[in-house]
């Protein structure tokens, strides 16, 4: 899911990364000869995280968006709509309905992800999973390589309700899950995932310390594969720095060696689960394999500029920021939340974000998803030789970055 290089080297985006490619040689000659740098080119990102939202449900001690969720900043739908128009017709491929608040609470949720298959997108929704019935009424709009993945994040239902602090006290783990058949029922093209993100003793929001669960990973694993989901995927606690940042902080956890080895096991014990049912999957995120491999330091070390911003961006009701990792962070924020409705506007607010914003210095402790992506662009943008206009790599059809 996160080899981005091999991604963008698909027929169908291959033509971008020439394209940007070839924008940054440029600009690298006009500098040199003291000239006026190119315009980008006039085109949209490729994938968005799309938050229509920041309202939310529950009240998660280990949310790392916390300081942002419940705010009074709300998108116009018509506006929305006529944005999202104009960045499909400049290249958008994928909109992920995500974070910053739960995104089945936006009105008309099911017509919304019906409005974007019809534009041609690819869609995902990462839900919290208390309101299942709207994504099982916006199941017939999916196709082939859409996903929904349900933030759970525990085995049972003691720890699910002490982790998430639901607000309707009658919801439980078993009710979530038994959505998955009606939802596969509907649609079985959409891939359903169980989302475990592991937190462990030590670990702490601010001053809030976060319930931990390791010990439910593989009872997570046996609860997804009996409930009908198609993987569970593991990743880190990520905590949020003074600054804004994103990072992974595991200096924090109590004895980090046994916490890993501890990790390790259960990740074992829940791999002896997706055994027991063809196709079920057991996915382990970049965070997590450096995390456990002990290399997670390596991918601190980004390139001055992060390219993946051009390429992917985040748009929320607060504003759009470059990256997922500086959600409502000022520094990061390329423009309003309406700014690509304007493609000049967007044009120039991110090529100033690519000049401005020095990865090398404001992600140098992120634990990068996309760290060798950047590190990828980087050399090509070096490299003498002209990129072919043949793409490297066969179609995948998953445009999800």
């Amino acid at each position: 899911m996160h080899d981005f290089a091999q991604k963008l080297q698909q027929p169908s985006l291959w033509p971008r990364v020439v394209d940007y490619v070839r924008w940054q040689r440029a600009r690298a000659a006009a500098a040199a000869a003291g000239a006026p740098p190119p315009d980008l080119p006039d085109l949209a990102p490729l994938s968005i995280n799309l938050d229509l939202t920041t309202a939310c449900n529950f009240a998660c001690d280990h949310c790392i968006d916390w300081e942002i969720l419940n705010d009074k900043a709300r998108h116009d739908d018509a506006d929305l709509r006529r944005q999202l128009e104009r960045m499909a017709e400049r290249g958008l491929r994928s909109v992920i309905l995500i974070g910053g608040g739960e995104p089945t609470l936006y009105p008309g949720f099911a017509d919304f992800v019906g409005f974007l298959k019809r534009l041609g997108l690819q869609v995902a929704v990462v839900s919290n999973g208390s309101r299942n019935q709207r994504v099982l009424q916006a199941a017939p709009h999916f196709t082939a390589g859409d996903w929904v993945r349900l933030s759970l994040d525990a085995g049972g239902n003691d720890v699910w309700r002490r982790m998430h602090h639901p607000s309707n006290q009658s919801l439980t783990l078993e009710e979530i899950c038994g959505w998955i058949p009606k939802i596969k029922a509907i649609n079985p093209a959409v891939r359903v995932g169980y989302s475990f993100v592991i937190t462990w003793r030590g670990a702490s929001r601010g001053d809030v310390r976060v319930v931990e669960n390791v010990h439910e990973m593989a009872l997570a694993a046996a609860r997804a594969q009996d409930a009908g989901f198609d993987y569970i995927s593991f990743k880190p606690f990520l905590e949020r720095q003074p600054d804004g940042s994103e990072v992974m902080d595991p200096a924090k956890a109590q004895q980090l060696q046994a916490v890993v080895a501890r990790i390790r096991q259960a990740l074992a014990q829940a791999r002896e689960h997706a055994r027991a049912r063809p196709g079920f999957q057991v996915l382990e995120s970049t965070n997590l394999r450096v995390l456990t491999a002990g290399t997670w330091r390596d991918t601190t070390r980004q390139p001055r500029t992060c390219h993946m911003q051009m390429l992917r961006q985040v748009v929320s009701p607060l504003g759009t920021y470059n990256c997922p990792a500086h959600r409502g962070v000022d520094r990061a924020r390329v423009g309003d939340k309406d700014v690509w409705a304007v493609p000049p506007a967007a044009q120039h607010a991110t090529a100033r974000m690519l000049a401005t914003f020095d990865a090398s210095v404001e992600c140098r402790e992120v634990t990068c998803l996309y760290h060798g992506t950047n590190w990828w662009l980087e050399e090509l943008i070096a490299a003498p030789a002209e990129l072919p206009d043949a793409p490297p790599a066969p179609e995948r059809n998953d445009w999800f970055l």
